[in-house]
């Protein structure tokens, strides 16, 4: 019976003095605080899902992403088929010929692009986005479409059939009528609805206007034909234009001091972004592109060929929140580090209790940033959310420690990290080196501080 008293005691003494008892102890407290780190990230991720959703909303209400693509001449041709028919009564085939209509697309010769953009902000709560109104003025003009390469003839060649097309992503923003000017006679584009499977892939999907037939006195039969269009349209998140010039001229300005430049290709002057605005210039001659003038299967989708203008206002507090919140196990596991060290070395007993209590407050840390940054800046709230977190672990440590010296040690160690944390997430192309440098550091002084503990006594 007194062996059996014995051996609880044992355990317990075990348990209070030995090192590998605290360093389990530490470990599994650790993983326990894995589970609110994993609830932190989730509800990261459910705020930028909420953002994301209410911008979407006023996007939807005031017209979203304006792609433009046209003007494009269609014309129809015929073709001629002959097919053998076998007739039973005669026991004889015959060949009877008959004709079908193909369509043949025909990009212009000289598109030029001016458009002059008016971005404002549209905020509902604490989420805001960009949205602009923009007018867009299209001239160029067609030369004779060339059909030899299909050995169609001029007879087969319907004109007086002939039509333009214009498409675009954004219908719903279009607030004037329009009508393109052609060999100076003016025609309306009507909105041609067509069912259509895009897939899941494609993320814009471009509505179709389309102009009566043409007169033939306005078609590019002998001479080139100039055109002109207005377009007047509400729009968000960005601006494109696809190429379909044989020499395509795009010039966009804009007071908005927070654009970047996106798509296949980049303006002229792609570093002319000022605290006045912008005015971008682009040049794309069809050698620059992987697409020929013309098109006898039927309108071939470019949008991946598209560039322009991307107004969206930059919000990037919930990812920095995200890449901060990966560093969580990593400023657990070391402030406990340092709790245990500090506890090794000095024989000052620390419960488990109170190792939970740190944990707790240094997860308290992205709920705060998170809550912070959605009113404030992302600066300030890591520096409110760190300065919080670090002053109330060091009011408790120095209750635990009974002393000055390892809370304040503590409260550096704190500041020091949270700060290397901070320059990590700033930096984009350094931040594998600065991270690998700053953790051999790390190491580096964790090894040179448990140099004097006795390990073999300690078990």
């Amino acid at each position: 019976m007194e062996k059996q008293n014995q051996q609880p005691g044992r355990i317990g003494k075990w348990v209070k003095t030995s090192i590998t008892a605290r360093m389990l102890m530490v470990g599994l407290l650790t993983s326990i605080l894995l589970i609110p780190l994993s609830f932190i990230k989730s509800l990261i991720h459910e705020r930028m899902d909420r953002q994301e959703e209410v911008v979407n909303e006023i996007n939807q209400k005031w017209g979203n992403e304006v792609l433009l693509y046209g003007p494009i001449l269609k014309v129809p041709y015929r073709i001629h088929h002959i097919k053998e028919i076998y007739d039973e009564t005669t026991k004889k085939s015959k060949k009877e010929s008959y004709t079908s209509t193909n369509y043949a697309y025909f990009f212009p010769n000289k598109l030029d692009i001016t458009s002059t953009i008016n971005p404002e902000e549209k905020q509902r709560g604490i989420y805001k986005t960009a949205v602009y109104k923009s007018n867009i003025d299209l001239a160029g003009s067609f030369t004779k479409p060339d059909f030899s390469e299909q050995d169609i003839k001029d007879e087969d060649i319907l004109w007086d059939k002939a039509k333009l097309i214009v498409e675009t992503s954004n219908l719903k923003g279009v607030n004037s009528l329009v009508e393109i000017t052609f060999n100076e006679s003016k025609y309306p584009l009507e909105s041609k609805y067509q069912e259509e499977n895009t897939g899941y892939l494609d993320e814009i999907r471009l509505h179709k206007l389309e102009s009566k037939s043409l007169k033939e006195t306005d078609l590019p039969i002998k001479n080139d034909v100039r055109f002109n269009l207005n377009i007047n349209i509400n729009g968000s998140k960005q601006i494109r234009f696809i190429p379909v010039g044989k020499e395509t001229n795009v010039n966009i300005q804009s007071d908005w001091k927070t654009a970047n430049f996106l798509g296949e290709y980049l303006p002229q002057n792609s570093d002319k972004i000022t605290t006045d605005g912008f005015n971008a210039k682009w040049k794309v001659l069809d050698i620059n592109r992987p697409f020929s003038q013309e098109s006898f299967n039927g309108l071939p989708d470019l949008k991946q060929y598209a560039f322009g203008v991307n107004f969206m206002i930059p919000v990037d507090e919930y990812q920095k929140s995200e890449r901060s919140a990966k560093y969580g196990f990593l400023v657990i596991g070391l402030t406990f580090l340092i709790f245990f060290l500090i506890q090794t070395m000095s024989k000052i007993n620390i419960h488990p209790f109170q190792y939970l209590m740190i944990g707790i407050a240094l997860t308290m840390f992205y709920t705060l940033l998170i809550s912070i940054s959605e009113h404030s800046s992302y600066l300030k709230a890591y520096v409110i959310a760190g300065a919080s977190v670090i002053v109330l672990i060091t009011l408790y440590s120095k209750s635990i420690l009974k002393n000055v010296k390892f809370p304040l040690f503590i409260g550096l160690s704190l500041t020091i990290l949270y700060t290397f944390i901070f320059v990590i997430i700033q930096l984009e192309s350094y931040a594998l080196l600065v991270g690998s440098i700053g953790l051999f550091a790390i190491l580096a002084a964790v090894m040179y501080a448990s140099r004097k503990i006795d390990w073999q006594n300690g078990e």
